[in-house]
This record gives structure tokens, C-alpha cells and sequence, in this order.
């Protein structure tokens, strides 16, 4: 359950990410913003991880797949919404 939020809120900074960088920057500066989640998604994905094998008391290869998901689905998400405002 904890996962399918934390990918919940990958897609919320997504849209909100997008929607800044039309507002502010017009229509080509969506790459731009794009740019931008991808690299803060992933600092956040990559901090899960590490609380996950810090905290939570989980191996790096049990955390592994988990971190890949929750970075990929959204970053995927990401380069398909920029694919398709090009």
C-alpha cells in the first residue's frame, strides 16, 4: 500500500511539475520541467530506498526492486506525457 502512494505522489509532483513549467516558462518549456521531476523523482525515490534499508530493516537487493518501481513508473509517465506535448 505504502508503494502505490508513493507512486501516487510521483504523479501528483508530475502534473504539478508540468503545469509549472507551462505556466511559468509557456508551451516548449515542458521539457524543461519534465527534466526537472525526473531528477528530483529520483533523489526522492532513492531516499525511500535508503530509509527502507536504514530504518526499516531491509536488505539492498529486497529494497531493489521496490526503488525501481516506484522511480520507473512515474519517470515513465513523464517521458510519455513529454512525448506527447512535443
Amino acid at each position: 500500500m505504502r508503494t502505490a502512494v508513493i507512486i501516487v505522489g510521483g504523479f501528483a509532483l508530475l502534473a504539478l511539475c508540468v503545469a509549472v513549467s507551462r505556466r511559468f516558462g509557456g508551451g516548449g518549456a515542458t521539457g524543461a520541467g519534465i527534466a526537472i521531476f525526473i531528477a528530483a523523482w529520483l533523489v526522492i525515490a532513492a531516499v525511500n530506498m535508503w530509509m527502507g534499508v536504514a530504518r526499516a530493516g531491509y536488505t539492498f537487493r529486497e529494497e531493489l526492486p521496490i526503488f525501481l518501481l516506484i522511480f520507473l513508473v512515474p519517470a515513465a509517465a513523464a517521458l510519455f506525457v513529454r512525448w506527447r506535448l512535443s
